[in-house]
């Protein structure tokens, strides 16, 4: 299969690309179309769960609800560590810390901080980068449905300003990373315009 991945993205490892359950993918293109209704799926079961959102059996059953159906390691969590991210060891310890935190945020600071919280939720998720692969879109879904359960709309991710496709190379996808490296400096106001544009 040609793995060219688009920029940002995290690259697998030999190992975890024999984990692709399908074995008649040979593109890039054919593997997105494959996961995005994965995702799709993954999107449905979402909404009918009830309860804590920010737990973390919710963060890897979620992820493995988007993936099950492409790669064989989905909803576990990476073993290595990659271009982004911290020590593997590091991410369950960071995650916990993180679910709680937001978790407080939400019950403590006012209803208009939501956005606020959510894009700041958001940004440390993808640091962490929980799994292999599929963080920033898991990231964006668990984000968008934090946001529906608190009374807010989804984000858009900059669907409103170009038809252009977040998860692969593009100038919406530039834009987007561009705004994630600002939040990682904790300049939240490019990622938050990107997110409600």
């Amino acid at each position: 299969m040609n793995m060219h991945e688009p920029k940002g993205a995290t690259p697998l490892s030999p190992d975890e690309l024999a984990g692709l359950i399908p074995k008649v993918i040979t593109t890039h293109g054919e593997l997105n179309r494959l996961e995005q209704k994965n995702i799709l799926e993954g999107l449905t079961w979402a909404h009918k769960q009830k309860g804590n959102i920010l737990t973390a059996t919710f963060v890897f059953e979620l992820h493995k609800q988007m993936f099950n159906q492409v790669w064989k390691w989905a909803g576990k969590q990476r073993t290595s560590d990659k271009n982004i991210g911290v020590h593997w060891a590091e991410i369950l310890n960071k995650l916990s810390m993180l679910l709680s935190n937001t978790d407080y945020r939400l019950n403590h600071e006012p209803k208009d901080h939501i956005d606020q919280i959510a894009i700041e939720f958001n940004n440390k998720l993808v640091q962490i980068h929980v799994f292999p692969n599929g963080n920033g879109r898991h990231a964006r879904l668990i984000t968008d449905l934090l946001l529906e359960r608190h009374g807010r709309p989804a984000f858009t991710w900059g669907a409103n300003t170009s038809q252009e496709e977040i998860h692969v190379e593009s100038h919406i996808r530039d834009t987007y990373i561009h705004a994630l490296q600002l939040a990682d400096q904790k300049k939240y106001d490019e990622l938050m315009k990107f997110a409600r544009s």
